[in-house]
């Protein structure tokens, strides 16, 4: 298992996505798994970014740990903003046309859509979101 924590800001994006990737490098992960991880990791993190804190900042930790068997990768976002599950939120009815759809919801509809599990607990003060992918 791997962590870093850092400011929760779209200026430490780059941070987070290589962070990710190097651990998927180490493990051998595939092209295919690290667009998908790249995707789901970005989403989460820029949602963190823009609205845990509101109008002040804090930081976000991310941990990156792998199950053995399944075989999956496991990331873990945790911030101290505004308690918020966003798998509450329904899902974006995506037969409508992008005129007619609500704004808002489709980030974490993929990213419910292209992991594995996705979890949510809030938990001693902490938003904490984790994404699973099978490899």
């Amino acid at each position: 298992m791997k962590e870093i924590k850092l400011k929760a800001s779209l200026d430490n994006m780059d941070d987070v996505l290589r962070f990710v990737e190097d651990e998927l490098d180490r493990v051998g992960g595939t092209e295919r798994l690290r667009i998908q991880m790249d995707v789901a990791v970005e989403e989460v993190f820029v949602n963190i970014a823009s609205y845990a804190y509101g109008e002040s900042s804090g930081d976000a930790t991310v941990i990156v740990d792998f199950d053995e068997d399944p075989k999956a990768i496991r990331v873990t976002f945790i911030d101290s903003g505004i308690p918020y599950n966003p798998l509450e939120k329904e899902d974006p009815d995506i037969t409508l046309s992008s005129e007619e759809r609500q704004i808002g919801g489709l980030g974490i509809y993929m990213v419910k859509k292209s992991m594995d599990d996705v979890l949510y607990e809030y938990k001693d003060g902490q938003n904490i979101l984790t994404i699973v992918k099978k490899m």
